[in-house]
């Protein structure tokens, strides 16, 4: 078909975040990918304004009660959105972390391989949700259905060779002088300074459970005042077993991990059912069996099942998995924990779920679906974009892989740069026209990967021997140390157990920076997130005199009409809601009298309004190209706690010194946030450093950027290991280990350990196959 005789998507004046009132015109039934720098606008046309109207507009077609009860959406900022279908958005939010969540639960598969038990296994346990370890009718009545046993580690908890008030207690928050510490310090029914070890039967009973009716006092911020006393085993089981740890912060889970030991359930042997259903069989097989089967084996299992009543229930889960194996993910087994999925196994059974629909007409719209596959996968990725496509929708791609761009009908280039220097749209054509392209996205099309010809010399090693978690066959490898380790493999091939797992648990003190969320919120900044702030109210307050909380927008100085956000959000009850500017801070955060007060010349509010690179001048003395009192300002920080300079000097390494210190968080990317958090680790040296996929949201030439910085680390004297599919990643490491030689049971393996170069030549793995295609 013609693209003329297509039909489009068009946008008229969209201004939403950094975009400059573009005009866009997007052709229906076909495959469009946006590209651009990190923080370039793509996300601001596809998701801000594209997703958000069309999910707005289909609200709209019901009824009032049950749009009230409905997610509100602010209408774009754009003067025209037109020709809308409605959008189904598969984002690069994790897909869970929840304990309860599997692989059969996330894909709904599980729920038929319930009914399928329950209507034809024998003997029977009953209903489909007999067979749920979600529903307490199936789980597990000992670990209630999470098939491992969680209990307080008492040996790392607790120091028996020391007395209460001599720091028994090893578990911060429970240490003594702490709150939670003066439980135990201050009961009279323990002696404090009496060594644990020397604690009689009764004494120790107490220590640990209490007793009915006894009192402790206190001391806080309010005073001394008498609580209930409850003993440290009491309490510890409350705030750190039998709450959802997923609802903490990752400081707090990880420190809450250290202290806990984890070991299969002894009653259900991990398979989280009860009796009951675990003794139903289906040709010898019961229910956890199968949920431990590959799904490429399960299918086989299935297809084997030809009674009149099962057998088309046994089809539709063979439907449902031949999906799952036709992405390339036939080695995960259903019982597989969606918190242990990697970045691009979870995009895939996201998009999968909808390949099953025979709705037609409708916009699929997707946040870089490469992340994390290896490029042997990507040509599968390719193949669910066309299909979906090919079923009649319309497909929006926000993406940097080159060969994702390659299958694109139509691409959109943003830029030219990033933050405020983007917001254009630079160039719309066909992938070979953008290959041709002066964009920054065309000139990295038309480069070639260039193999490292001189490897640094490894000063040392790290073992990991006999490694067998998961999939991993006995892996005993050794990482260099002083060099750029990059780690391989296709999806599933045990990349992320050897490193994340294995390494880091032979080798604790390693900096870890993963793929994890940085728990924004909406008053979060880079100033906030990077502890600039701190620094800052600390200086403005020495030098004006004033209290250190009036220089918080968090605190007292906030604006009294915005509470410091800035904004007012209205909610319309049932229409839709409005977010206008603060007319009396005019979205400057604080009150009138703060943004009297200033140092430099600048009030705190002008300080959130710079850049990262016009920070770095304004307090080095230096200024931000306006006039002010440069010699106060250098003065101001002589003295100071220069991190705040090395922080936002950080920002500068990962290439974000055009964000503003008080910009939003959650108006970057996912791109932008990575390389936040990777900003916030890079400050010390002679360390090993692991990394999980660095490159995710990086456009092509970002990546030159992180290769800049990996460097930078190497040469400080520190050892960087990185889980890494990006070519150039690969072609630029020191040191190359390459897992597989597949996924699942088939990989598990070191197929290859060497330079790059070497990498060049070696046979068997897919690694090897794709360096070949793109080294020049």
């Amino acid at each position: 078909m013609n693209h003329a005789d297509v039909s489009h998507i068009r946008i008229s004046g969209a201004r939403e975040n950094n975009l400059k009132d573009i005009t866009l015109r997007i052709p229906k039934g076909r495959l469009t990918v946006f590209t651009g720098l990190s923080g370039s606008g793509k996300s601001s046309v596809v998701f801000d304004t594209i997703a958000v109207e069309s999910q707005r507009q289909l609200n709209e077609s019901f009824t009032w009660f049950i749009r009230n009860r409905l997610p509100k959406y602010e209408r774009p900022h754009a003067e025209a959105i037109e020709d809308l279908s409605p959008a189904i958005v598969v984002d690069q939010r994790p897909v869970g972390g929840h304990s309860r969540s599997t692989v059969g639960t996330m894909t709904d598969i599980c729920s038929v391989i319930r009914v399928l038990f329950s209507r034809h296994g024998t003997p029977s346990a009953g209903p489909a949700t007999a067979y749920s370890f979600n529903d307490p009718s199936g789980m597990c009545p000992d670990c209630d259905g999470l098939g491992r046993s969680v209990q307080p580690a008492w040996d790392r908890i607790l120091d028996e060779d020391r007395s209460l008030a001599g720091g028994a207690v090893r578990f911060p928050p429970f240490a003594a002088g702490t709150w939670h510490g003066q439980t135990w310090t201050n009961t009279p029914e323990l002696d404090p300074d009496k060594p644990v070890r020397d604690f009689t039967a009764r004494e120790r009973r107490f220590l640990m459970r209490g007793a009915p009716g006894s009192k402790v006092e206190v001391t806080g911020s309010g005073g001394t005042w008498s609580t209930d006393y409850e003993g440290l085993a009491d309490r510890f089981e409350r705030l750190y077993l039998k709450r959802d740890l997923s609802g903490m912060s990752q400081k707090t889970r990880d420190l809450a991990q250290r202290f806990l030991t984890e070991d299969t359930c002894p009653v259900c042997g991990g398979a989280r059912l009860n009796a009951a259903a675990l003794a139903t069989r289906i040709n010898g097989l019961s229910i956890a069996d199968c949920t431990r089967m590959q799904v490429s084996d399960l299918i086989g299992m299935l297809r084997q099942i030809d009674d009149p009543v099962a057998g088309p229930i046994a089809s539709a889960a063979v439907a449902a998995l031949e999906r799952i194996d036709a992405i390339g993910l036939g080695y995960l087994s259903l019982d597989r924990e969606t918190a242990t999925l990697s970045g691009g196994e979870g995009q895939r059974l996201k998009t999968v779920r909808h390949l099953g629909s025979s709705l037609t007409g409708m916009t699929y719209i997707f946040d870089e679906p490469s992340v994390g596959l290896h490029p042997r996968d990507v040509g599968r990725l390719g193949d669910l974009l066309l299909r979906l496509r090919d079923k009649g929708n319309t497909v929006l791609v926000v993406e940097h892989d080159p060969d994702v761009i390659a299958l694109a009908d139509h691409v959109v280039d943003m830029g030219p740069g990033s933050g405020t220097g983007g917001g254009h749209v630079i160039f719309e054509g066909t992938p070979r026209e953008l290959a041709a392209a002066d964009t920054p996205t065309g000139r990295c099309l038309r480069r070639r990967t260039t193999v490292k010809e001189r490897p640094r010399r490894a000063t040392g090693g790290l073992w990991v021997k006999g490694a067998d978690r998961h999939n991993l066959r006995d892996v005993t490898v050794e990482f260099p140390t002083g060099v750029l380790t990059v780690v391989t493999g296709v999806a599933g091939s045990g990349k992320s157990t050897l490193v994340s797992g294995a390494f880091v648990a032979a080798h604790p003190d390693a900096v870890v920076v993963d793929q994890s969320s940085i728990g924004i919120s909406a008053r979060s900044t880079p100033a906030t997130y990077l502890g600039v702030m701190d620094t800052v109210r600390k200086i403005f307050a020495r030098e004006t005199g004033a209290d250190a909380g009036l220089f918080s927008f968090n605190s007292a100085g906030a604006c009294g009409t915005c509470q410091g956000r800035g904004i007012i959000y209205t909610d319309l009850a049932f229409m839709d809601p409005v977010t206008t500017t603060c007319g009396d801070c005019e979205g400057r955060r604080f009150k009138e009298e703060v943004l009297r007060l200033t140092v430099g010349g600048r009030s705190v509010a002008d300080v959130l309004d710079m850049t990262a690179e016009q920070a770095l001048d304004f307090f080095a003395g230096r200024g931000d190209g306006r006039d002010h009192e440069q010699g106060v300002v250098q003065s101001v920080v002589q003295g100071d706690d220069r991190g705040v300079r090395r922080r936002l000097g950080a920002l500068r390494d990962v290439g974000l010194t055009y964000l503003t210190l008080g910009q939003p968080l959650s108006t970057l990317s996912g791109g932008e946030r990575q390389r936040i958090k990777l900003a916030t680790r890079l400050h010390r040296t002679g360390v090993v450093y692991v990394l999980d996929e660095p490159t995710t949201g990086l456009h092509m030439a970002d990546v030159g950027t992180l290769l800049t910085l990996l460097d930078r680390l190497v040469d400080a004297g520190n050892t960087v290991v990185v889980v890494e599919h990006n070519l150039d990643v690969v072609a630029h490491a020191d040191w190359v280990v390459d897992l597989g030689p597949d996924g699942g049971r088939d990989g598990g393996r070191v197929i290859f350990e060497g330079t790059p170069g070497q990498l060049l030549d070696a046979q068997g793995s897919f690694t090897a196959e794709h360096l070949r295609r793109v080294a020049g």
